[in-house]
This record gives C-alpha cells, structure tokens and sequence, in this order.
C-alpha cells in the first residue's frame, strides 16, 4: 500500500479527501506532479483558492514548516499561485464574469 497524502509533512487528513477528489491519492503521485499541477486540479475539482493552502504544499514538498515561507519566496509562490487559479478558472468568461466568478455569483458547474 502507498503513503497516503497526508503522509508529506504539513498535510493532514482535509488534504487526503481533497486529493482525493483530485484523483491523487498517494504521497508519490502528488510528488510526482508537484505543487502548480496538484493544486491546478484540486481547484478544478471544487477546492476554494486559498494561498495559505497553495504553499503549504510547496513546503511540505519540501520538507519545510508550512510557515518557513517568507519574502521573496513568498512573493513569487504568490505570482504562481495567482496564475494557476487564472488558468484553472479560465473558461472563456469577460473580464465582468471572471469577477462575478470571483466572488460567487456564476455557477461553476
């Protein structure tokens, strides 16, 4: 039997149900596909964008504490993070939509 997902440091048992709705259900799948790849299809699977949960996985990848993420790091996990859910988001809505879609008034399914 292979680790589970929340066998890699800072992940726990929300992450697994998660990963699991992403079709990743082993620690060396979500190593495998990394952190923007992960978290991309956790997004299209329903999971809320929230950076805090975006680099807790970059530094449990790393084998870091969750909050060892500081300054320029930091900022550019952010640019990526910020650019996956753009593009996990991204179905062709204007630019009105893609607020709307932001704050929960379009249907996502």
């Amino acid at each position: 039997m292979s680790d589970p997902v929340s066998s890699i440091r800072n992940l726990g048992p929300a992450m697994d149900a998660a990963c699991a709705r992403a079709g990743i259900t082993s620690a060396k799948q979500l190593r495998r596909l990394g952190t923007d790849e992960t978290y991309r299809r956790l997004l299209q699977t329903g999971t809320r964008p929230h950076f805090i949960g975006y680099y807790v996985i970059e530094m449990g990848l790393q084998g870091r504490p969750w909050n060892d993420c500081r300054g320029a790091e930091k900022i550019a996990l952010r640019k990526r993070f910020d650019a996956i859910v753009a593009s996990a988001h991204d179905r062709g809505l204007s630019e009105l939509e893609r607020i709307l879609d932001e704050i929960g008034v379009i249907d996502r399914s």
